[in-house]
């Protein structure tokens, strides 16, 4: 049996380091039924996932989207993971004339942006390959790649799932996909302030079980987020050809296994660690890392328990 509602004055000021859109729907909708239960949100959309952690260690913000391992770390900032909103399910493309990893050896590359999962992603696959990549550009946004991919700026770069399949549709013939990263590490990690965490349990417990409630649901049916999205006219102001494919986009993600619906857990944190620090993100050795020093399992396990484990 799910928890309980909220007290109504209780208001999350979420920090989104993206624009709204069909990556980020499904959080949106787990906003939304918490908003049901008394949980009420004020959403910022941030250029940068930097600027949306910025915002909550400078307590602008209570919750936000991100990857900050890093920041927890060097700046010992109270923050705390509470959920894996997202795994790590990258795709490398790059131009033809790159047959294999060996072929980009010195070669430029683009990421999303300085310290992103992006990069760390390609760092652990250069350090596979056994290769060092040339000079390193910075273009913030998938879907901003993709244009550069198409207009000849840049020739190889990570991007995520639906941009991918944009990217091969259009021109099959000038790109592919070289082979990633099969471990499901995390990528999107909704994270919040510990202070916040400890002063609002109710209200972390209902966003983190609404979350875990929908990723569930979405395993079984990824149509249930289509459905959710025209109950709640979500994304109305997007054309029509973006939102036609939000059900194959979630069909596909949820294949790939980009949603983990177990997504707190030691066993999540400790495999984060070790991709983390093997890519430089972290200071390692991974093992000497603490769960209880990054992540808050409380809100997750009081979910599990309102959910029915």
């Amino acid at each position: 049996m799910a928890g309980g509602t909220a007290n109504a004055a209780d208001k999350i000021r979420v920090a989104l380091g993206d624009v709204v859109s069909e990556e980020t729907l499904a959080f949106i909708i787990a906003l939304e039924r918490a908003k049901e239960r008394g949980v009420d949100y004020e959403l910022t959309s941030f250029a940068e996932e930097e600027l949306a952690i910025q915002a909550i260690v400078s307590g602008q913000a209570d919750v936000g989207i991100g990857t900050p391992y890093s920041v927890i770390q060097k700046a010992k900032v109270p923050l705390r993971a509470l959920y894996q909103i997202s795994s790590l399910v990258f795709f490398p493309v790059a131009s033809t004339e790159y047959k294999t990893w060996k072929d980009l050896d010195g070669q430029p590359f683009t990421f999303h942006a300085r310290g992103t999962a992006t990069e760390a992603y390609g760092n652990v696959i250069a350090a596979r390959e056994g290769i060092e990549f040339g000079d390193r550009s910075y273009v913030p946004g998938s879907e901003n790649r993709i244009i550069a991919m198409l207009n000849g700026t840049i020739k190889a770069t990570i991007v995520d799932l639906a941009n991918k399949n944009k990217l091969i549709a259009q021109a099959p013939d000038k790109f592919h996909v070289l082979p990633g990263i099969d471990q499901k590490v995390s990528d999107e990690i909704l994270f919040a302030n510990e202070n916040w965490i400890k002063e609002h349990a109710e209200t972390a417990t209902i966003l983190v079980e609404e979350v875990m409630k929908l990723w569930r649901e979405m395993n079984k049916d990824p149509g249930i987020v289509e459905a959710e999205r025209q109950k709640r006219n979500l994304l109305s102001d997007l054309p029509k050809e973006v939102l036609d494919e939000v059900p194959g986009y979630y069909a596909e993600g949820v294949e790939a296994g980009l949603w983990n619906p177990d997504g707190a857990s030691e066993e999540v944190a400790k495999g984060d660690f070790a991709f983390y620090v093997s890519s430089g993100q972290l200071q390692g050795p991974a093992e000497s890392l603490k769960v209880e020093d990054f992540w808050d399992l409380g809100p997750a396990e009081a979910a599990k328990k309102n959910l029915g484990g």
